[in-house]
């Protein structure tokens, strides 16, 4: 295996510095990030709606096409995160393989969605608290969380990655103990009611409302699985990122399959899909889940209290990668010189604490924007950040594509990547069509049906918001795009 230098003199180099982060992740923290990444309260409420919009049919495919594009970029992303492990990751690779700007509007577009992720979920925690405090003011509980959220990443990236260990822990046993539970009940072994197959073939099911179903779940099934590019930004702080990021990477597909494709199919079983309770899909309102509503088929006690308790760990353990994955890029961008140096200085424990506080201040201050006046200042944050994570994953198939060329017009052999993705150059290019469908099909109502214009600026402001990045620093600095004969493949880790 070719390598410029080894993870253990690597490692020795940056502790030395006073403005390197230190890879205190080991391989089960790597690997349960890039579990948590995927489950959260996509699966756990809104899971439901979408078999009632699209059937379970509708949704099983939404869903495994999803599926298939997220095992395809995390390909890509292994693929050079495993070789270049930087904390910068998407940012980095942008900048290295297609263009300074191309890198600079990524990893600024990145930093600002989990930024403004960080103040959502901060929003959700204390709206998710009012199921039993409902007398306590919200915003108490957002500031007790963001406390608990800021010293776990103040610590150390091994606190961080101890926290997010047991956040992802508490999940991914809920779902395991869910799909236990229904194929029992689907068998026949517990509760009183046995339907069988039935809700697969009453009414409009399995597919509900044909094509038109499945792409707007698309759309949702893919905000669902926002989060497992997380362990690209981890792979900076990995102690042997060469053998645990392809570990991590290999069960993406997997998981995918078990906890999406299992639950939908659990789901739409045992719940028939114009059963109301599915039309929920606010993370308050527990009683409408569809993992509460099979969870008391199955005589679970106090199922949404459980459930309740396991929606808050889903809220925190986003803003817990939120805070950590923006505070990383911010750090990155210093050390490109895209953001002021005082960014990239850490502390003892290798954590870059100014950017953190950066970090920290704008996500309070876009919490505070959702108390003020109607929230709809808040509400354009959001939605201007709902589309950074679709563009993000481009950037990861167009900079493996990118990567790939240089790699080879560089005269470097395949067998010298650690990890080798599979289907190049088609895994790369399918993926960047498919993000490409769903940005276009964001809000496709406003875009071909009603004509609004606030929809559709409410809609689709992030792409702008990137493009001007992009542009902006396009014309100020006048660099050209990468050579592949030239593009930077040099291994030192930030």
């Amino acid at each position: 295996m070719h390598s410029d230098e080894s993870p253990r003199a690597s490692t020795q180099d940056e502790t030395s510095q006073d403005d390197a982060l230190q890879r205190g992740l080991s391989a089960r923290h790597l690997t349960m990030i890039s579990i948590g990444g995927a489950i959260g309260t996509g699966l756990f409420v809104a899971s439901g709606k979408t078999i009632h919009d699209s059937g379970p049919g509708g949704a099983l495919v939404a869903y495994g096409l999803i599926g298939v594009m997220v095992f395809l970029l995390m390909q890509s992303l292994g693929e050079m995160a495993a070789y270049i492990p930087v904390a910068g990751s998407f940012g980095e690779y942008g900048a290295r393989f297609i263009s300074p700007s191309f890198g600079f509007a990524t990893g600024w577009n990145f930093w600002y969605n989990w930024a403004i992720t960080v103040a959502a979920e901060l929003v959700a925690a204390s709206l998710v608290m009012k199921y039993w405090f409902p007398d306590v003011p919200g915003w108490v509980w957002s500031a007790v969380f963001l406390s608990i959220l800021v010293a776990l990443n103040a610590l150390s990236a091994r606190a961080y990655g101890e926290g997010e260990f047991w956040f992802a822990l508490v999940k991914v046993v809920v779902v395991v103990v869910f799909l236990v539970l229904g194929v029992l009940i689907i068998a026949g072994i517990l509760g009183d009611t046995h339907p069988g197959f039935d809700n697969w073939t009453k009414g409009e099911a399995p597919f509900v409302n044909g094509f038109a179903g499945v792409l707007a779940i698309f759309m949702v099934a893919g905000f669902s699985f926002q989060g497992t590019e997380m362990v690209g930004v981890a792979a900076g702080e990995a102690a042997n990122p060469e053998k645990q990021v392809p570990k991590a990477i290999r069960t993406i597909f997997w998981r995918i399959l078990l906890f999406y494709i299992g639950a939908i199919f659990v789901i739409g079983t045992l719940i028939y899909y114009k059963n109301s309770s599915l039309l929920g899909e606010d993370v308050t309102d527990v009683a409408i889940s569809p993992f509460t509503l099979v969870f008391k088929q199955a005589g679970v006690a106090a199922a949404a209290a459980v459930m309740n308790a396991v929606i808050l760990t889903s809220v925190l353990s986003a803003g817990n990668s939120g805070l950590y994955a923006s505070t990383r890029m911010l750090y990155a961008l210093a050390h490109r010189g895209s953001a002021p140096a005082l960014f990239k200085r850490t502390n003892s424990h290798g954590v870059p604490i100014p950017a953190l506080v950066m970090t920290t201040l704008v996500g309070a201050a876009c919490f505070i924007s959702s108390l003020i006046g109607d929230g709809k200042a808040y509400e354009w944050l959001v939605n201007a950040s709902g589309l950074a994570g679709f563009i993000t994953w481009m950037g990861i198939a167009w900079s493996h594509y990118r990567f790939r060329k240089a790699f080879l017009a560089q005269g470097h052999s395949l067998s010298e990547l650690p990890y080798r993705a599979r289907f190049y150059p088609a895994g790369p290019l399918l993926a960047l069509a498919m993000c490409a469908i769903v940005i276009v099909g964001q809000n496709y109502e406003a875009l071909i049906g009603n004509r609004n214009l606030l929809a559709l600026l409410s809609s689709y402001i992030g792409l702008p918001f990137f493009l001007s990045l992009w542009g902006i620093h396009k014309l100020v600095t006048r660099q050209p795009k990468i050579d592949p004969r030239q593009a930077d493949l040099s291994r030192a880790r930030n």
